[in-house]
Formats: C-alpha cells, structure tokens, sequence
C-alpha cells in the first residue's frame, strides 16, 4: 500500500534553480513523514511555470541533468529513498518537448538498487485554442507507455493526454495500476460539483474527466496542479486523488501550495474490476472492435463504400406514418431557461483575484505596496478592497485626483472607502496641470471636452507613475470588461496600470462581487460616470443600461448572430450600436502596431510572457 504525496506548488516563473530548490523543499518537509512517502508528484511544467513561450529554450534541460539536480536536492534533503514524478520543459534529441520525468532517488529497491530514470513521457496532445499556443514552442510526444515501478505499474497523462478518452483506455490495456496526471490548466469560469460546491468550472470538468478515467479502466488517478497566476492566468491547485471506482477521497486546497498525502490500496482495482469488469470487456472485444477500423464500410463490390439513402424531401429525417401528437411538449435546450450569464459565485471570485493580486503584485513583480486611484465609483471602490484583503491595509494607497470640474460626491464617496477600510490617502488635485497644458495649445477659448478629459484621464496616471515611483507601490487598474470592450477608456491612460483585477469582470459582476465585499450602498446605487465633463454619465453616453450592454456583449464575444440576440428580448437598434462600438474599438485593446521587418520582431518572434 504506497503512499503518494502530491505537490501542488507555485514556480518562480522562468528559474530553474529555484523551482529545484522549492522540490527540494518537498522532499525535505516529506522526510519527516512515518510511514514515508514513496511517491511524490509534481504538476506541469513545475521547474519553470506553464506559459514560458519563446523562453522555453532558456528552461529547457535534459532528463538527465534534471535527474542529477534531483539527486542533489534528495541528498541534500536527507529525505528517505522515494521516486518523483515532475513536470519540465525537455530538450531531447535536438527537440524540446513538454515533459514528466519519473525517477527513482536514493537505494529504492529491495536488492538496493541505485537511483535511476524509469521513464519520460512526452506530451502529446498540444493544446492550440484559447490561451494556449503550446505546439509553437514544443514538439508532440508520440505515444502513451504504461512502466513498472518497485509498487506497481504507473502511466503519464499530461494534462490535455487526459482529455481524450482513448489515453486513459490505452494506459490501462498496458496494465497501468496508477495514472499520473500532471497539469497546468488554467482556472475558467464558475461552475458547480455534484455536491453543490461552487469551483471554478475547469475544475469540475476536468474532475468529471478524472472520475471517468478511474471509473471507466478501475484505475487509481493522481492529478497534480500547478498553482498562481502567469500573466493574469491563474492556475487553481485543487489537486485530487480518485479512486478506482471513481470516487475523489483526497482534494487540495483552491489557489493555495500545498502537500497531499495518501495511501493508495491497490487491491482496490481488484474489487472494482469485478464490480464493473469494463476492462476485461474492452480487452476481450478490442481486437475485433479494430479490425476494420479507418476502412469504413463496405459493400459487396469490392472497394465499393456504402452510403446512406438521403431522400431531399424530408431532408434525410425519418417520415412517420403515425400523427404527430398536439398535446404541448416541454423542450430542453439552448436557449430555454438558460438563467443569467452573468451570474458569478461572489465568494469564489473575491478568493480568486485576492490570489491573483498577491500572485502579480508580491511574488511577479516583486512590490510590497499597491496604488489605486479611487475615484468613488464602485469599480475603484472594490480595487481597493480586493487590495486591502490581498496585501494588507498598511500597503495601500489610495489617491483622489480632483479637476476642478469634479463632482464633490467622488471625493465625498471616495473618503467614505478611505475610512472603511483604514487606509493611507493622496488627495493631488490635478487643475493647474491639466489647465497649464491646455493654456498652451487651445485656441479659440476652451479646449473641447473630450480633449480635456483624455489629458484628464493621461494627467491622472502620470501622478499614479509616479506616486507609484516615490512610494515603490505598484499601480492597480480598476477598468471593467465593459468599458474595455467598448473602447471606453481612454488609449494609454485608464487602462494602463499592469495589473487588473477587474478586467475580466462585465459592471454589473463588478457590482455583485462589491456588494458582496462590502462596498457602500450610496456607492453601488449612484449612476456611473468617469466624472470628466459636469452631469456626465457612463450610460447616457452608451444610450443603454449596463444589464442591457453586459448580456448583448456577453452573447456577441460567445459568436452569437445579431438576430439570436435580438430573440433574446433586445431590440435590433441596441444589438447594433453595441456592436458598432465592440467591433470599432479593438486597436484600444491592442499594444502599438509596428511594422514586422525582421526574423525578432518583439511581439511576433520574439515572445516573452509579461511576467517573465
């Protein structure tokens, strides 16, 4: 009965000597374990984090320099003899590949054996869809082996291997007992188990993957996950182990490092095999089920495939003789009682992007401090309150920017935020140098508005730089997905901080996860507005409410048609202005275009994640 640790961790982004030295660390907090561990397992790409892009030929090492600096770190440890399984970025054969080493270390085995490498597997299902763009800086691994150890015989599924069915199938007709599951899948959307726990909705799928392949082959599986955030990408822990008979007896902590120990029994597979004995079936009936398989079906010409009579009149759909009963009858489907789209778990996200901000602000970019300009409206107003949560009152700084137009509600609402929740306050009132550069260059009397509220908007983040500067406090974003979608913003000012936590967040989420945090009623309920111009307000810019604006943008970024849209209860005028608006601001969205003349074009070949 081996006992497995699964080690869900956080990288340091790019070092390889560091991630060493945090396994290391492992090894050694496992060393004081009785029984001892006999298996450690680490996530994807563990040595390096996930989303190295064209830094893959800086962290890439062969299996066997990662084995000797395992050994180095077992010895070291003083830890008891103990196999690893860990994710790395490989170079083999003049390739680089996305890889799992597994190894033994230390005198394991009963003749006491030496350490040894007793198998690589290469990924091979690359995913590139979405965030990902793996098959351009790695090579696919080309097959699937299942491998004896001195418990058991173990296969390796890196995270995409196990969302096809086939691979669990085949590691399990190869005699796996146990199958590895390193991953680094990034969190996505909200979703809920079967026990009714809200989780982010990869995580419940990629559980129901898991159970699948345990339930299905009578197999143990092992799933480790990385944990933090790259680039805004945050990789959610919640590492499980399942049972042969598909059930998760142990789950890790979500966006958290932690260390899960368990002991597995294998004659479990045995009572599981015989309860539902879908492998000895698999096994029985594989040859003939393969035979023909990619020949299609023939008929009885030689050569000569068979197809399917298509009759055009009905459309190939099968014409009763019986009449078609007129009682009503409930339909199920797209489109029928689908709820809101928006919904969010408030609790699951205020976890999420407190993660996130002591991810990217503390252990990314190396900053104890944030700077968030606090405007008074509500999406300013839960940056700081995220901020406070993630890194401490003591370590925020809010500052209030007036022009001499503002209105006093924003320093008033501002000030009510400040008190709250106890923090340090600027107050930089920005007039004579808004007023100073217009005194320069308008003509005729006064500059016009949308002029001076995008020097405004720009004069605001030169004092939020350089505050941050002074105060060695990193500048927070407080843009909402809205206003980012519809280019309302302006270029190179409110969007510019690096890191957002609201980015992703529709206004009226932004407003469901403020109230739930605690935000100010007077807050939440005033109309919202950017406060450049007197009596301005953001709706009656756009000529629609947010909960019109959020469910259109929602269903147009899906690949909705206009028109299913407008089924949906919006008139065709406010599909089509949102639409307008959506598909003419994408450049605000976008860094400079430059002009691609070279093989190291910045951007196009040579790539390099934000955080690394």
């Amino acid at each position: 009965m081996p006992r497995l640790a699964i080690a869900q961790i956080r990288p340091s982004k790019g070092d390889y000597v560091a991630n060493l030295q945090k396994i290391g660390g492992v090894l050694a907090q496992i060393a004081t374990l009785d029984p001892p561990v006999e298996l450690v397992i680490f996530p994807e790409t563990g040595t390096s984090g996930y989303f190295v892009e064209g830094g893959v030929r800086d962290v890439a090492v062969t299996a066997g320099t990662l084995f000797r600096d395992l050994t180095v770190e077992h010895e070291a440890a003083g830890a008891h003899p103990v196999d690893v399984a860990v994710g790395f970025y490989e170079v083999f054969q003049n390739h680089f590949y996305n890889s799992c080493l597994y190894a033994s270390l230390g005198n394991v085995s009963p003749d006491n054996a030496s350490s040894r490498i007793l198998h690589v597997h290469r990924k091979v299902f690359l995913p590139t869809y979405g965030v990902f763009d793996e098959e351009r800086f790695v090579e696919r691994g080309r097959e699937i082996q299942a491998f004896d150890t001195r418990f058991g015989r173990v296969a390796i599924l890196i995270c995409e291997d196990a969302w096809h069915s086939i691979t669990g199938t085949i590691a399990a007709l190869q005699g796996a007992q146990l199958v590895i599951v390193p991953s680094a899948s990034p969190a996505r959307g909200t979703g809920m188990d079967e026990e009714g726990t809200r989780l982010p909705a990869s995580v419940v799928r990629w559980e129901r993957i898991l159970k699948g392949i345990a339930d299905e082959h009578g197999v143990w599986v092992a799933f480790a996950s990385l944990v933090g955030f790259e680039g805004g990408k945050g990789f959610p822990g919640g590492s499980v182990i399942v049972s042969p008979g598909g059930e998760i007896v142990l789950r890790g902590p979500l966006f958290e490092e932690a260390v899960l120990t368990y002991d597995v029994d294998f004659e479990e597979l045995t009572r599981a095999r015989a309860e539902a004995p879908l492998l000895a079936d698999l096994e029985v009936n594989l040859p003939h089920l393969i035979k023909n398989l990619g020949k299609g079906e023939r008929g009885k010409g030689k050569g000569k495939a068979r197809a399917a009579q298509f009759d055009p009149a009905t459309n190939g759909s099968h014409v009763s003789p019986f009449p078609i009963p007129v009682s009503p009858i409930h339909v199920f489907g797209k489109g029928v009682e689908e709820g809101d789209p928006l919904a969010i778990d408030p609790d699951l996200a205020r976890r999420w992007l407190t993660s996130f901000l002591k991810d990217e602000v503390v252990r990314r970019r190396g900053f104890t401090k944030a700077i968030v300009g606090l405007s008074g409206g509500v999406d300013s107003s839960l940056t700081a309150f995220l901020a406070v949560e993630a890194l401490g009152k003591e370590n925020v700084i809010a500052v209030r920017m007036p022009y001499k137009t503002s209105s006093p509600e924003s320093l008033q609402h501002a000030q009510l935020v400040i008190d709250q929740l106890g923090i340090a306050a600027l107050t930089i009132d920005i007039t004579a140098a808004v007023d100073g550069y217009l005194s320069q260059v308008q003509e005729n009397g006064d500059a016009d508005p949308t002029r001076r509220g995008n020097v405004m908007a720009r004069e605001r983040m030169i004092v939020l730089f350089d505050l941050s500067a002074k105060h060695k406090a990193l500048p927070i974003g407080t843009s909402n997905k809205s206003e980012r979608l519809l280019g309302y913003f302006t270029w190179h000012a409110d969007d510019t901080p690096p890191v957002n936590p609201l980015g992703d967040l529709f206004k009226t989420q932004v407003r469901a996860l403020a109230r739930h945090v605690g935000v100010t009623d007077v807050i939440l309920r005033k109309p919202p507005t950017p406060d450049l111009v007197p009596g301005q307000t953001t709706e009656g810019d756009y000529g629609i409410s947010y909960d019109k604006v959020d469910r259109i943008l929602y269903y147009l970024i899906r690949g909705m048609k206009p028109d299913d849209i407008v089924a949906r209860g919006f008139t065709r005028e406010e599909v089509e202005k949102v639409a307008r608006r959506l598909d003419s601001t994408h450049w605000k969205r976008r860094l400079p275009t430059v002009a691609v003349m070279s093989q190291t074009a910045i951007g196009e070949f040579y790539l390099r994640p934000v955080d690394y």
